[in-house]
């Protein structure tokens, strides 16, 4: 997932999950599954007046966030094998989606972490050059001398 969280029913989990077997049909292969739909929706009819309780079942889902793997594959398959049955799932599932591989580099929300990107992330806020600050600096241990009186005397 890449664009932003949403919610997939088990049904649409399962036709992403039929579309990558047909695809991958006579191949040496294992699909590892990384989300469960575990998530009861409860719906009540149209034109229902408000209150009489919380519905009847629906359908099973699942939340699943941005950078979350749906779906994974061990075997001897081509990458660009892979890479197309991952195609075909994400074409029949809800929102956009992305091929990953083992080695790329971590992906924090939607920002790949690469050298560059990590780099910065461990820098300090902002660059502050050691000949600005000053060495004798007295401010933070000398206490205040202003008075916090309200009275209209001081």
């Amino acid at each position: 997932m890449c664009d932003h969280h949403r919610r997939v029913s088990a049904q649409q989990l399962k036709v992403g999950e039929d579309a990558i077997k047909v695809r991958l049909k006579g191949m040496r292969y294992r699909l590892y599954k990384r989300v469960a739909a575990q998530i009861g929706v409860y719906s009540s009819g149209n034109e229902v007046r408000q209150g009489k309780g919380k519905g009847s079942f629906d359908h099973w889902a699942s939340r699943i966030a941005v950078s979350k793997i749906i779906f994974e594959l061990k075997g001897d398959v081509h990458e660009q094998v892979a890479r197309d049955a991952f195609r075909l799932a994400g074409n029949k599932m809800p929102g956009q989606y992305e091929f990953v591989k083992k080695g790329d580099p971590p992906v924090v929300g939607i920002t790949k972490l690469d050298g560059v990107t990590m780099e910065e992330l461990k820098r300090p806020r902002r660059k502050i050059p050691l000949d600005s600050i000053p060495t004798g600096s007295t401010a933070e241990t000398t206490p205040s001398s202003v008075s916090t009186s309200t009275s209209p005397d001081a």
